[in-house]
């Protein structure tokens, strides 16, 4: 009876003993961001908040849209932040890293490709079949692929869903060849807007534009995620494309 009355009572302090370590415990102290995602548009992910640079401030990352929310919730920035030992911009730095990764998204199987023979370089570009400038840039793709640079198009119809341009560019997928019915589109060539093929990318491709941030067409983005904001003529594009590889930003 001894026995077990002991074995009961060092039972009793073994358990308490590990009661009061427990509670001895701190308890984990709450993350900051949870109250900050109330102040912030429906859909924000607590991943898309990060600790900045700067102490007490927040960035904000959703796709290739960088900003910054002060940790009390009272201020936000939409802005630029500098480095101002490496006059590197660091929002940017952020943005063009985010752009490259949303492209890989999208497998060049899902691109209309136009390419030399040993290209030098590469380039995404967003095209509207009924922007004029997007026209123009393709009307000169020949000079552009003997300067050495690779052009993976991807359908970005700015007036939307259910519109004739983006019927346009479902038709020019579900051609038996798409290089040539895009560039017949892009002449003003008429095209089978009746034709279907199944799912097409436009879709796809039209979000993760709209993720990059891309507002007008063209839109073209170089390997590393740099931005070039509509059209320019095939030697002064190459030479902005040179600057923007090396990490040089033109003025």
């Amino acid at each position: 009876m001894l026995k077990v009355v002991a074995v009961v009572v060092l039972g009793f302090v073994a358990v308490s003993s590990g009661l009061r370590a427990h509670a001895a415990d701190p308890a984990p102290a709450a993350d900051p961001r949870v109250a900050l995602l109330k102040l912030l548009p429906a859909g924000t992910k607590l991943d898309d908040l990060r600790p900045s640079p700067i102490p007490g401030i927040y960035e904000l990352s959703q796709g290739a849209d960088v900003s910054y929310l002060t940790a009390d919730g009272k201020y936000f920035l939409d802005g630029n932040l500098y480095d101002m030992g490496t006059r590197q911009n660091l929002t940017e730095e952020r943005r063009t890293k985010a752009r490259a990764a949303l492209i890989a998204t999208v497998p060049e199987s899902q691109m209309v490709i136009f390419s030399p023979k040993n290209p030098q370089y590469t380039i995404t570009v967003f095209t509207d079949v009924d922007c004029q400038y997007c026209r123009k840039l393709h009307s000169e793709i020949a000079e552009i692929n003997k300067l050495g640079v690779r052009v993976r198009y991807v359908f970005y119809p700015r007036t939307g869903p259910n519109t004739d341009s983006w019927r346009k560019a479902e038709a020019v997928w579900c051609s038996a060849d798409r290089n040539e019915a895009l560039t017949r589109a892009k002449a003003g060539g008429a095209l089978d807007l009746t034709k279907s093929c199944g799912p097409t990318p436009v879709a796809r491709e039209y979000a993760v534009g709209q993720s990059i941030g891309v507002r007008g067409t063209p839109a073209i983005v170089t390997e590393n995620g740099a931005y070039i904001n509509g059209y320019m003529p095939p030697h002064d594009l190459l030479e902005e494309i040179k600057q923007l590889q090396s990490g040089k930003q033109s003025g």
